[in-house]
Formats: structure tokens, sequence, C-alpha cells
């Protein structure tokens, strides 16, 4: 059992790493790498933890000391594989498992009809209604930005700071105050759908936000965070 750890811990290793560059190359889907990696780094990693705990118990006293040190080379590397993990986990801290934010609960921004932007044909852009109430509880500060400026001022300065953060403009309506973009992640390229809308508000303008990812029920805080870095980037 002890000689086994290190190797199957190797192996749950090398199934982590096939999620991730898998889907990195694009050769298996974001959600597939994902599942993948986290077969291999969570799961195995709980396992071979075990397993190598187990082994360890087995060879207590020096009687394998050849064992004892598979074992802890196995524990190692599955303790390693779960603290990947747990580290990327933290990033999301408190974060309710929903995946659509917007700064206008009330009349969030639409997403465009598919003709003008392709990728949205045959998905359900609509904001859910039972994430209304998870928002306002877990976002509070996440609230429509207001400006002096007029919206015809606004508005190219707002697709300079989305390009500034690295998102892809994919679509413009001047006649509604709205462009739509997309943030693709850099490791399992996991798409998120942007919208921007900016109104007239009084003499000045107004800046409301709505980020969806494409994937998954949850996503760690991510859309959160890219609402709060392009108003930050706008302030």
């Amino acid at each position: 059992m002890a000689a086994a750890s290190p190797k199957l811990s190797l192996i749950a290793l090398a199934l982590a790493l096939v999620g991730i560059l898998g889907a990195y190359s694009g050769v298996i889907s974001p959600m597939a790498g994902f599942q993948t990696f986290v077969a291999g780094a969570l799961l195995g990693g709980l396992f071979c933890s075990i397993l190598a705990l187990v082994g360890l118990f087995l060879c207590r006293g020096g009687r394998d000391p050849e064992g004892r040190m598979q074992a802890l080379i196995g524990l190692s590397i599955a303790l390693g594989l779960l603290i990947v993990v747990l580290a990327a986990a933290s990033t999301g801290g408190s974060a309710p498992p929903i995946n659509d934010i917007t700064t206008d609960l009330e009349n969030p921004p639409a997403f465009a009809d598919a003709f003008l932007v392709p990728d949205y044909r045959g998905r359900d852009m609509r904001y859910p209604a039972e994430f209304v109430e998870i928002v306002q509880e877990s976002y509070p500060d996440l609230v429509a930005l207001q400006l002096d400026e007029a919206p015809m001022e606004v508005f190219p300065r707002a697709v300079d700071a989305a390009e500034a953060l690295g998102w892809e403009i994919v679509a413009q309506d001047g006649s509604t105050g709205a462009f739509y973009a997309k943030h693709e992640t850099s490791i399992f390229r996991f798409v998120d759908d942007v919208v921007v809308r900016i109104s007239p508000d009084g003499s000045g303008s107004r800046i409301d936000v709505r980020s969806k990812s494409r994937d998954g029920r949850g996503d760690l805080g991510a859309n959160a965070k890219r609402i709060r870095s392009f108003l930050a980037e706008m302030s």
C-alpha cells in the first residue's frame, strides 16, 4: 500500500494536468477540463492522502523504512494537489453559487439579439429572477456609476476601459448606448459575456454593467470582480 501511494499520486497529478492543458489548448471544453482537473487534484488528492497515511501507519516503528519513504513521497504529492485546489477555491471567498451579476437588478442590461452577436444564439440570456435577492445580499456595493459627462462622451471611454482590461468587444449599439464584450479566463478558457449600458442621467450619464458566465452555476466571485474592475477603471 505504501509503495502504491506515490504511483497513484502521480496518476492523479497527471490527470489534473490533462484537464488544465486540454482546456488551455482547446482539445476539450473548458468545463470538461475543469472537471478533469478537479477529479485529479481534489478527488485523487484526497484518496492518495488517505492511502499514504494508511501506508505510514502500517510502516510505523521502523518496520519498513523504504515503504515509509514511499508513503511520504505520495503524501507530499497528494497534499500539494489539495493545496492547489484549496488555494484556487479560496479566491472566491464566500461568493454565492450564481453566475450572472449586474448593477441594475430592476432593469438588468439586456444582451443583444443573436443576429448581432451570434455567440448568444441558442442560449437563454434573460436575467434569472432568483438571482436578484442573492445579489442584493451578497454584492450590495455593486451599483451603477454616475458621471458628469454626456453619454456620447462616456461611450468611447468605456470601450477603451473595457479593452484595457482585456475584454474583447464583440458588438456596439450606439443607438441604445450599449456595447457587448467577452472575457476568456487564462487557464481553462472559460468565457464570460459582458454588456455595458450607458444611459442619460440628468445632464450626465449612468453606467450599468452585467457580467454572465457561459458555463457552470457558480463563478467564485469572478463576475462581481470584473464589474468592480471596470467601474474602478471608469472612475
